[in-house]
């Protein structure tokens, strides 16, 4: 099983991965770029972490979803990024540094409020 759900380094969800991988569950991150929010692409925490690699803010928020045991789904419809989401298995990223990148979560959502009855009854209402 898969279960896609907002994943990035400003809600990091580690509960619901933790529940999800008891289960058998693989977690798997829609909008692990935060949808471009929180200035994830020039972040100095995650622009410093890049550095130490000769990566960008982007290859480090998505190689530590990666790292985390999620599968990842980042979009773009620029090529050169599209291959920089790809450029992301040749490095590791430190225990230390991954606590870093841990502090950023905001333990919420800006991007969506599922507790939000409203939202709910929005997405349980669409056709497919």
């Amino acid at each position: 099983m898969v279960n896609q759900i907002e994943l990035h380094p400003f809600f990091a969800q580690y509960n619901a991965i933790e529940n999800m991988k008891k289960y058998g569950c693989l977690p798997q991150a829609w909008g692990p770029l935060a949808e471009g929010k929180h200035g994830i692409f020039t972040h100095p925490v995650l622009t410093e972490i890049g550095k130490k690699h000769g990566k960008t803010a982007a290859q480090i928020a998505l190689k530590w979803n990666v790292q985390r045991g999620v599968s990842i789904l980042p979009k773009s419809v620029h090529k050169e990024r599209i291959e920089q989401n790809f450029d992301i298995w040749n490095f590791t990223i430190s225990d230390e540094d991954m606590k870093k990148i841990d502090a950023l979560d905001l333990k919420h959502s800006e991007i969506i409020d599922h507790n939000n009855p409203e939202v709910v009854k929005y997405i349980l209402s669409a056709k497919v």
